[in-house]
């Protein structure tokens, strides 16, 4: 074949390490390795498609059997009968690629094995490169083991290679895992991947907008191969006459102006229903598919939902400078909680569409729902309107049924509040029903459980958790591994009825202040060691030798 015939992704696949892009860590620490002589048994590289697994595999096997060695793999000119072209090409004697997909059963293994006990032919190093080795059964992952830990060696100082490549690494058995130097090849960046994509599409003359390009490095989510696959329908699709424009781009991959998805979150929040339909149709009727319209989607609700705390480089090719802008104005009129709400329900939407024949209309649905869902915009006036329709004994159906909305999964793993029909308001210092407690600390707060005899939350409080911050209302909390799993559930739920007030208990990254036990053992270990630096401890272990001081108790009566 023609190499200028060949598609994008397999004329310009790397065949050097030099080529490679986006594995710097990777390609450094195995040429070090081969340099110094430290090969391992068995490679084992994993990550998404099309980032270099196979690519490195090949490189390596050549690296090993280069008669020049491997600054000088793939320079043809520098040796006679080099093996590298033939490793490129997937047709050498001694290397031997093999698909797990196809082979999957013990007896294939059993063949590679027996197949190993004769060495190389002509190369150095006889090599299987394993593709998708997550694919073998467990009884060849079992027949390998020997094998791959004790790999034959042969009469002319070479050995057995191995070189496994998976995008599935949790598959593969931690017993394979261990005999294996693992890599994990990372995404590419997106600015990296750009500056190759546009590089490569000036060898091919070929003329598209850098907006059309950051487009399908959006697309290609970090896989070099899905890049150069969208970049040469590109190419195709262009009449050579104009550069192919961002707008063109977004027709030929079946993607959107993040603008329209703008206008129609802001359609959506006002509530203007025939606006929000008319737009989504226009998306659809683009050849949108309701999968990655909601995807889309997503991406745009985690942008209005943290827009604050992102730059425009921080978006991955997303947005532009206008659109960014737009984001931010609106993300600023809208609370937080809005678009929280927003994500578990689209979330919960993509899991239906499996489930639907017509997934346009459940996607049409889905917004419809939005619309009414976004008239929840805070957790004060929502117990306001739950109170006054509990007042209306005419409309008690109306409030269970809303009741019934709002304790609904979404919101109740949105929060992590349990709401309560019947609220209860209790002093305590009195016990008087209708009054109202107030509980301005942490310390109160366990002083209160005390009180009323939550044992499961007062010993949750002292041991597990760990206090961030405490506010009006607001609770911030890290914890151990023992915390209950339903304890800020049961918490929320307590705190409703005690102060008739909702709070929102959060869990932070930070490590928080000590619990109320590690405090008592940091004290008891505080006063043990001032004690043992006292006369009196040395005298009694002059008398006592094997004494130890593990225990202190305070004499009242003094």
């Amino acid at each position: 074949m023609n190499k200028n015939s060949k598609v994008l992704a397999l004329k310009y696949r790397p065949t050097i390490f030099d080529d490679l892009i986006g594995q710097d860590v990777v390609k450094e620490t195995i040429t070090n390795a081969i340099k110094d002589n430290k090969i391992p048994n068995a490679y084992l590289f994993t990550g998404i498609r099309g980032v270099g697994k196979t690519t490195i595999a090949r490189i390596i096997a050549k690296s090993l059997n280069c008669k020049n060695g491997i600054d000088n793999i793939g320079n043809q000119n520098s040796c006679e009968n080099c093996h590298c072209e033939s490793i490129a090409n997937s047709n050498h004697i001694d290397v031997l690629e093999m698909d797990a997909a196809s082979k999957t059963g013990v007896d294939d293994v059993r063949d590679l094995i027996e197949f190993s006990r004769y060495g190389p032919s002509i190369a150095k190093y006889k090599i299987f490169i394993i593709d998708e080795v997550h694919m073998l059964s467990k009884q060849a992952f079992n027949a390998l083991l020997k094998t791959l830990e004790e790999p034959p060696e042969y009469k002319n100082g070479g050995s057995l290679k191995f070189i496994f490549a998976t995008t599935e690494i949790k598959k593969i058995p931690v017993t394979v895992v261990s005999r294996c130097q693992r890599f994990d090849l990372s995404r590419v960046k997106s600015q990296e991947l750009f500056n190759y994509v546009k590089k490569i599409k000036d060898k091919e003359n070929g003329k598209i907008t850098d907006e059309a390009l950051k487009l399908i490095v959006k697309i290609s989510e970090g896989s070099v191969r899905d890049a150069l696959s969208l970049l040469d329908r590109a190419i195709i699709s262009n009449d050579k006459k104009n550069e192919l424009n961002l707008k063109e781009a977004q027709r030929i991959f079946g993607y959107f102006d993040k603008s329209v998805l703008i206008s129609l979150f802001e359609y959506l929040l006002k509530g203007e229903e025939k606006k929000v339909l008319s737009q989504y149709r226009l998306i659809y009727d683009q050849g949108v598919e309701p999968r990655v319209f909601l995807n889309d989607f997503l991406e745009m609700l985690y942008y209005f939902k943290n827009i604050n705390f992102l730059k425009i480089e921080s978006t991955n090719f997303s947005l532009n400078d206008e659109q960014f802008n737009s984001i931010k104005d609106l993300a600023n009129q809208i609370e937080e909680d809005v678009f929280v709400l927003f994500w578990q329900f689209t979330i919960q939407v993509i899991q239906e569409l499996d489930i639907v024949v017509n997934q346009n209309l459940s996607v049409e649905m889905f917004l419809i729902r939005l619309m009414y869902l976004k008239s929840i915009p805070s957790s004060a006036q929502i117990n306001i309107n739950v109170e006054q329709k509990k007042e209306n004994s005419q409309n008690n159906m109306d409030v269970k049924n809303e009741t019934s909305l709002l304790t609904s999964k979404a919101v109740e793993q949105i929060k992590n509040i349990a709401q309560e029909e019947e609220k209860k308001k209790i002093d305590l210092k009195n016990n008087d029903h209708n009054a109202k407690v107030e509980i301005s600390s942490f310390e109160n707060l366990i002083e209160l459980c005390n009180f009323k005899k939550e044992v499961k939350i007062k010993y949750e409080l002292e041991n597990n958790v760990n206090l961030v911050s405490f506010q009006k209302k607001r609770i911030e909390i890290s914890f151990n591994e023992n915390l209950s799993k339903d304890f800020i559930k049961l918490l929320s739920s307590k705190l409703f009825e005690w102060t008739n007030e909702r709070w929102i208990i959060t869990l932070s990254k930070e490590k928080g202040k000590l619990t109320k036990k590690e405090i008592l053992r940091e004290d008891k270990e505080k006063k043990i060691e001032s004690l043992k630096k006292k006369s009196i401890y040395h005298k009694i272990l002059n008398t006592f030798k094997d004494a130890e001081l593990i225990e202190i108790e305070e004499d009242i009566n003094d």
